[in-house]
């Protein structure tokens, strides 16, 4: 068995379909990438969740920061409805103060409608963490908050540019939660990222592709 973990993060029902024929263990669905991905549509979480793979589904209302105003949250807790009433796997959220420390109260409200149900999603915090002033800390308050999993660089643009910083934040983890490293990952940069970080879950766009 495979050592490693791989996400793909997808914005079609071609990638999604390409990934799981390619090996990844689950995918990221969410649209427009151009500016760090936003929530895809309800028709298209459908589509991808009747697929035989695990779904992830990115909550964002919007691109830009992730300080959400009260009716950008209500928006997104919809969103999580859907994903869990269409088979999503889990949700991938996250939620920040102006001041650049973890929003506890609106992460709070988005992963009550998470595990509210007879079939508790997955939660992933993303990469608003890499925003976080305080990563050491605001890995506290997410263990605290009962998610599965990180999504980060390091703060840093890529895996590979961040791997000291994976490195201590898988240290810090202590298995409490999973650091999933991400930026610019591809096949070819998995052992070395393994070795050097200790981290076993990987996510790109790079990650169980055709022809590349």
């Amino acid at each position: 068995m495979d050592k490693f973990v791989r996400e793909r993060c997808c914005t079609s029902f071609a990638e999604v379909k390409e990934a799981r024929e390619n090996g990844a263990d689950r995918v990221e669905l969410c649209e427009d990438l151009s500016c760090g991905g936003v929530t895809p549509s309800a028709d298209l979480v459908r589509e991808c969740c009747a697929l035989p793979i695990k779904v992830h589904v990115l909550i964002r209302a919007r691109g830009g920061d992730f300080v959400y105003t009260s009716e950008e949250l209500e928006t997104m807790k919809e969103s999580i409805r859907q994903s869990l009433e269409a088979g999503a796997a889990g949700v991938v959220i996250g939620a920040l103060t102006a001041e650049g420390d973890v929003d506890i109260p609106a992460m709070k409200a988005l992963m009550e409608v998470a595990h509210n149900s007879n079939r508790k999603m997955s939660v992933t915090f993303h990469r608003a963490f890499d925003c976080c002033r305080d990563q050491f800390s605001a890995l506290e308050d997410i263990v605290a908050l009962g998610c599965d999993r990180i999504l980060t660089s390091g703060g840093e643009p890529s895996a590979l540019e961040g791997k000291e910083r994976l490195a201590q934040l898988v240290t810090s983890s202590g298995g409490r939660i999973i650091i999933l490293a991400a930026g610019a990952v591809d096949e070819a940069q998995l052992e070395i990222l393994s070795s050097e970080t200790g981290a076993v879950e990987f996510h790109g766009t790079r990650l169980c592709r055709a022809n590349i």
